[in-house]
């Protein structure tokens, strides 16, 4: 019989996912603010129109300010790790092959799939 069971996806930090993650964030946090900028420029042009849908601008930019605020704290926790810290990255789901006689708790143990640069480097089953 199979099942589904969660795997955590961990990523080692080297230079090179170090530089690629301060990337994505970086441009994740642009992103941010072109939208900020955008909705602030629609919530001026109807600011005086329609009041309720002005309130519902400034709750949009407030949202975005928010996940800006998100993306300073990731890089900066980012920042300070040491090459070599592993990330946790995903969960992904996993199928088991469950047989009469296994041992459940060993098969349910916890089990983590590590990745340097993209490659799988280790796969542990606890």
């Amino acid at each position: 019989m199979y099942i589904l069971h969660q795997v955590t996806v961990k990523q080692v930090l080297t230079e090179k996912s170090k530089k690629e993650l301060t990337t994505h964030f970086l441009n994740k946090k642009q992103l941010l603010e072109q939208e900020c900028d955008q909705l602030y420029f629609e919530y001026k042009k109807i600011e005086k129109t329609s009041k309720q849908l002005a309130s519902q601008f400034l709750k949009e930019i407030d949202k975005r300010r928010e996940k800006i605020k998100l993306v300073e704290f990731q890089l900066e926790q980012m920042n300070t790790l040491p090459i070599g810290s592993e990330l946790k990255e995903k969960e992904v789901q996993a199928v088991v092959d469950i047989n009469i006689g296994d041992n459940w708790d060993e098969l349910m143990g916890e089990k983590t799939i590590v990745i340097r640069d993209g490659i799988v480097e280790q796969i542990r089953l606890r």
